[in-house]
C-alpha cells in the first residue's frame, strides 16, 4: 500500500494582511502532480485544511476544486480528510455524502459511539485509522487502542495498519510554533505516544509543522509537517510524505518530497540579531528580483524610531519583497535577572509560563496540581471560543 501523507495545509492564511493565494495555488498542484506521478492507494490529510474555522467562499472553492483535480490525477485512490484544530469539524461533515461519490472520505467529528465510522478498509490494501481533532477531555480513555483492537480483529489477512490523528505528541519538536511549551502546542495538550495505542505500521499526525519521527517509535510514528510555512521561524524544509508497506508488522518505507515555495519567508538577518542601521543596510542590497515576505531581527536598547517601517518600506519600494514586520529584542543590561518584555516577546510567551512567573515572583510554589487546574481553565475557555466560532456558522 502507497499512502500520500500531509496535513497542515492552512489555506485562508494570510500573513501581516498579505493574503498567500499564489503560494497556496503553487503548493496545491505541486501536490497535484505528485499524485499524477506516484498513484498512490490512499490520500491522507490529516488535518488543519483551512486556518480558520470560517474560510472564505473562496478558499473552500480553491479546497474543493483542488480536490476533484486530485481525484483525478489518479481516479482509484482513497482520499481521506480529517479536521485539524483550525478547521470546523461540522463543515467537513455537511458534505460527507457527495464527497464519497468521489472516493473522499471526509471526517469531522468524533463518533464515540459508533467507532467503525473512523476505520477506513482500503480493499487488498489494507486499514486506515481516521481519527479527526478533539479535545482531550472528550476522547474517552484508551479510545486508540480500542480502535485499534477492532482493526486487529478485522484484519484477518495481515494487511498494512495506518492511523492518522491531529494532535500533538509528547517529545516532539514544535521548533516555529507560537504559543508552544512541553505541555501543549498550539492550544493543544500533549498526549504520551503509548496512549496512541498499539497495533499500527505507521502513524500519519498532523498538527506540528516541523516533519519529523517521533522518539521510540521505531520509526513508525511520524509528523509530515506543513507543506508551506505558516510563521518566519519555521526555517526548515516543508514537504509531502510517501509511506509505502506491503505487510502488517513491516517497517514503513518513507519518502519525502519538498515543496516548493514561491514566496519564502526570509529574516534579515538571517540568523541572530543586528543593530537597526545594520538590519536597514541588509533590507537596502536585499536583490530586487527575487520574492519573497521580510522580516527584520533587530536588537534595541531603548526604542525603535518611530519612522522606522516608513524607512523599511521605502527600502524595499520597486523590489519584489515584501515588508512585514519588525521583531525587535531588547538587549540585556548589567547582570540584573530582571527583564522587561517587548511586545513581540510578551505575544510569544504561553499562558502557562506568564502564569509561572507570576506564582514565583509572589513566593507561592507552582506545582503539578496548580499546573492541571490552570491548563483546565485554559482548555475550557478555548473550547467555549471554539464552539462559538462553531455556533456562528
Amino acid at each position: 500500500m502507497k499512502v500520500f501523507h500531509t496535513s497542515d495545509w492552512h489555506l485562508g492564511h494570510t500573513l501581516y494582511d498579505y493574503e498567500r493565494i499564489e503560494e497556496h495555488t503553487s503548493m496545491l498542484r505541486q501536490i497535484e502532480e505528485i499524485v499524477l506521478s506516484e498513484k498512490p492507494d490512499v490520500f491522507l490529510l490529516a488535518g488543519d485544511v483551512y486556518h480558520t474555522s470560517q474560510p472564505s467562499a473562496s478558499v473552500q472553492t480553491m479546497f474543493t476544486n483542488a480536490l476533484v483535480r486530485i481525484h483525478n490525477a489518479c481516479p482509484s485512490m482513497t482520499i481521506i480528510v480529517t479536521a485539524g484544530n483550525h478547521d470546523s469539524g461540522t463543515k467537513h461533515e455537511i458534505f460527507k455524502t457527495p464527497w464519497e461519490t468521489l472516493n473522499v472520505h471526509s471526517i469531522g467529528n468524533l463518533d464515540k459511539d459508533h467507532i467503525e465510522q473512523h476505520i477506513i478498509y482500503i480493499y487488498n490494501k489494507g486499514y486506515i485509522v481516521a481519527v479527526p481533532y478533539s479535545y482531550e477531555r472528550n476522547i474517552p480513555d484508551g479510545f486508540f487502542q480500542e480502535l485499534l483492537d477492532k482493526v486487529g480483529e478485522m484484519n484477518v489477512n495481515q494487511l498494512p495498519v495506518i492511523m492518522t490523528a491531529h494532535t500533538t505528541v509528547s517529545g516532539c519538536d514544535f521548533t516555529g510554533h507560537e504559543n508552544a511549551s512541553e505541555y501543549t502546542v498550539g492550544g493543544i495538550d500533549s498526549y504520551k505516544l503509548e496512549e496512541m495505542g498499539s497495533g499500527y505500521d505507521y502513524l500519519a499526525l498532523g498538527h506540528i509543522h516541523h516533519a519529523q519521527y517521533l522518539r521510540g517509535s521505531n520509526n513508525r510514528a511520524r509528523y509530515c509537517g506543513s507543506p508551506l510555512p505558516v510563521s518566519f521561524d519555521e526555517t526548515y524544509e516543508h514537504s509531502i510524505s510517501l509511506i509505502e508497506l506491503e505487510h502488517h508488522g513491516d517497517t514503513p518505507v518513507v519518502t519525502t518530497i519538498q515543496i516548493e515555495n514561491p514566496h519564502p519567508l526570509v529574516s534579515l538577518p538571517v540568523k541572530g540579531t543586528a543593530s537597526w542601521d545594520e538590519v536597514k543596510k541588509e533590507l537596502k542590497d536585499y536583490p530586487k528580483d527575487i520574492p519573497a515576505y521580510i522580516r527584520l531581527n533587530v536588537e534595541i536598547t531603548d526604542a525603535l524610531p518611530p519612522t522606522c517601517r516608513a524607512e523599511a518600506i521605502a527600502l524595499l519600494e520597486k523590489k519584489e519583497a515584501r515588508f512585514c514586520y519588525i521583531n525587535t529584542t531588547r538587549k540585556q543590561k548589567g547582570q540584573s535577572n530582571e527583564r522587561d518584555l517587548t511586545i513581540t516577546e510578551f505575544q510569544q510567551q504561553q499562558p502557562i509560563d506568564i502564569a509561572q512567573q507570576y506564582f514565583e515572583d509572589s513566593g507561592i510554589t507552582f506545582d503539578e496540581d496548580l499546573k492541571n487546574l490552570f491548563k483546565e481553565v485554559v482548555d475550557t475557555v478555548n473550547e467555549n471560543e471554539r464552539n462559538e466560532e462553531q455556533n456562528q456558522n
